[in-house]
């Protein structure tokens, strides 16, 4: 097979991104998937495009997903949560193909597992995620891996390449996606891409790979005690992996959907929960819409012709499904488009230029409080409705979806300088948040500083043309008497000793 021959792809040509398009090793021992950030077997694009390589080879595939340790802000929380992934693939590959789950015992030991087991690949298939380490670690690989190399989106309803625009605001996003989202609709990943392996067979690395990097046990429940990340940050209560992914989509549906519009802002939270699986790739955002649709007895035939970004009334749904598929795509794939064309999303200087101005007026004003790192982490400054909200990141590894706001605008007004606000929100929220380190996490943190928002008045102290939130503001949208009974001071001693 030469350099520019292609398989027979079931995959569109727009997630398929090319690192390294040299010919195929056609006398290699198997097709090698590795496994980064759609962890999980169903409805996974990447997984489809590794089945039809392999089926085109007539070769057997290997899955490898592995778990470094020197990641930023790695510890048990993080760890276990990926781990019940780990079994829920274990125990959903079965004997269609081969599994090899690894877990990094010592910063290092797993260099070079990559290039060894791409040295017996005919093709080597990851996952293209547009944030945190990922990025680097695909151009790193690149380096090593000497076959060929692709990596395929799997993020979104929409591919994050379809388009080279950066948009800078959600109606403009939303317009767009309604004019295409027709196209990428009719072309939904596989439910059960292993279904379609011609050469069902268990493979296994080489001796001398498996040997060095032994497979992870993942029947044992000690996985955790001799890694070192941070022990601090505990065990969220929410359980990983597909399975649990599916009875939370499933639970969303049937109890909660119905209540999305008036409820998802109040204490009440009629919220999906789905953001941790969707963020470790547990879950399609395609299953997700799958759902939606099962429910709404919904065909695209019925969707609107008007496409002017409007926010109701395109998909011809109820309002609360509308209300819900405008976050699921329109907000969470605006801040994968951004976090993809936008290499500095995470830099200060990637805020709208009216936000910055705006700041840095007013970064000299005087601050009524300000509060220590530590403060701030353990939840020791004096507004109660703040100090719940991080308490309970602290203990569940999520927020309330209003109270998140305040969070954010809180720590920018109590902070020395907005960079500083800026540098805490995203430390707080990637060390306690499952689903942190995400394009929409750095969306939601951003928003508070202006990003996706415009200029608003009266111009304030601190904030500037900033959109501003008070404590006392979100008493009226919330119940925040029993928000505080759940994360109240008395669960302080018990969090933080």
């Amino acid at each position: 097979m030469s350099v520019s021959d292609q398989p027979s792809s079931s995959v569109p040509d727009a997630r398929v991104r090319r690192l390294k398009p040299v010919p195929v090793a056609t006398d290699a021992r198997y097709v090698l998937y590795w496994m980064t950030a759609q962890r999980r077997m169903q409805s996974n694009f990447a997984l489809q495009r590794a089945v039809d390589w392999a089926n085109g080879l007539g070769k057997p595939l290997l899955i490898l997903e592995a778990l470094r340790c020197d990641y930023e802000w790695a510890s048990d929380r993080l760890h276990q949560f990926v781990i019940d992934g780990m079994r829920a693939n274990q125990r959903r590959c079965g004997d269609r193909a081969g599994y090899y789950p690894y877990l990094e015992p010592n910063v290092g030991d797993g260099r070079g597992l990559l290039k060894e087991l791409s040295d017996d690949a005919a093709v080597v298939v990851t996952d293209d995620f547009p944030c945190f380490f990922l990025p680097r670690m695909l151009n790193a690989a690149e380096k090593h891996v000497n076959v060929r190399f692709e990596a395929v989106d799997s993020n979104g309803v929409l591919p994050f390449n379809a388009t080279d625009r950066t948009f800078h605001r959600a109606v403009d996003f939303r317009r767009y996606m309604q004019r295409c989202i027709a196209e990428h609709l009719s072309a939904t990943p596989r439910v059960e891409p292993l279904n379609a392996l011609e050469r069902k067979e268990a493979i296994k690395p080489a001796k001398r790979i498996t040997t060095r990097w032994p497979a992870a046990d993942l029947a044992s429940e000690s996985l955790l005690e001799n890694l070192p990340i941070d022990k601090a940050v505990p065990v969220a209560p929410a359980t990983g992996g597909t399975d649990a992914a599916v009875e939370v989509l499933e639970r969303f549906v049937s109890e909660r959907l119905g209540d999305y519009t008036e409820s998802r802002n109040r204490h009440k939270d009629a919220t999906s929960e789905l953001s941790p699986h969707l963020h470790f790739g547990h879950i399609s955002s395609h299953d997700v819409f799958r759902a939606i649709v099962e429910v709404e007895d919904w065909d695209i035939e019925q969707l609107s012709d008007t496409r002017r970004g409007q926010r109701e009334g395109f998909w011809n749904m109820s309002r609360p499904a509308e209300a819900f598929l405008d976050q699921i795509i329109t907000w969470r794939e605006l801040g994968y488009n951004f976090t993809s064309h936008q290499p500095d999303y995470q830099r200060y200087e990637s805020l709208p230029d009216w936000a910055r101005k705006t700041l840095e007026e007013h970064a000299n004003d005087e601050r009524p409080e300000q509060y220590s790192d530590e403060q701030l982490e353990r939840a020791e400054t004096g507004d109660p409705i703040w100090n719940a909200a991080q308490r309970q990141l602290v203990m569940e590894g999520r927020m309330h979806n209003y109270v998140r706001m305040l969070w954010g605008k809180k720590v920018l007004q109590w902070s020395e300088s907005p960079r500083l606000a800026l540098e805490r929100l995203i430390h707080l929220n990637n060390k306690y948040a499952l689903d942190g380190r995400n394009p929409n996490s750095y969306s939601g943190i951003f928003w508070c500083f202006g990003r996706f928002d415009r200029a608003w008045g009266p111009e304030r102290p601190i904030f500037g043309k900033i959109r501003y939130m008070t404590s006392d503001s979100t008493k009226r949208k919330i119940d925040t008497k029993s928000y505080l009974r759940a994360y109240g001071a008395e669960q302080q001693t018990s969090l933080f000793g």
